[in-house]
């Protein structure tokens, strides 16, 4: 069996009466994430993550923002389909861990709710899918809320 790991990153602005997406949850906040998608910063890190481990590039590769098919989509379709092309390629996911940094809102009580969304798209079980998520004590373009970032680490193994 081989392991490969890889390593995502991904920041979206922070705009009024916009949808917020962490992890394929849906938060309810005053200002949500800009982008082509559905701007879901936890799914594109780890969709990154998953992709680099592979050597097979990233989001942006496999789902350019400027082809009008991926405008509003959700990223959960991204991750599903992100899986299928690492399992195409004869990986499969060992482990994922990730953070979301994010001053407001507080997103603890979500994460349960985005392990097993992110855990059911990508077939695997809960206990393989780390979120943790992090304030930046008001520092940087996160702690003055004007976006969110997201870190995600990926192992696969070879099947």
């Amino acid at each position: 069996m081989r392991f490969r790991i890889g390593i995502g990153y991904d920041v979206h602005r922070l705009e009024p009466d916009l949808p917020l997406w962490l992890g394929g949850v849906k938060i309810a906040h005053h200002k949500g994430a800009l982008g082509h998608s559905d701007a879901d910063v936890l799914i594109h890190a780890i969709c990154d993550a998953m992709l680099g481990a592979a050597a097979l590039g990233d989001i942006g590769t496999h789902f350019p923002d400027t082809d009008p098919a991926y405008k509003g989509i959700a990223s959960t379709i991204l991750l599903q389909r992100t899986a299928a092309l690492l399992r195409e390629h004869g990986y499969q996911v060992g482990n994922i861990d990730s953070t979301v940094c994010l001053q407001e809102p507080r997103i603890k009580r979500f994460i349960p709710e985005m392990i097993k969304q992110i855990a059911l798209v990508l077939g695997v079980d809960e206990g393989l899918v780390s979120v943790k998520a992090t304030t930046e004590e008001h520092l940087g373009f996160t702690g003055r809320e004007e976006g969110v970032s997201a870190y995600a680490v990926a192992m696969m193994t070879s099947v």
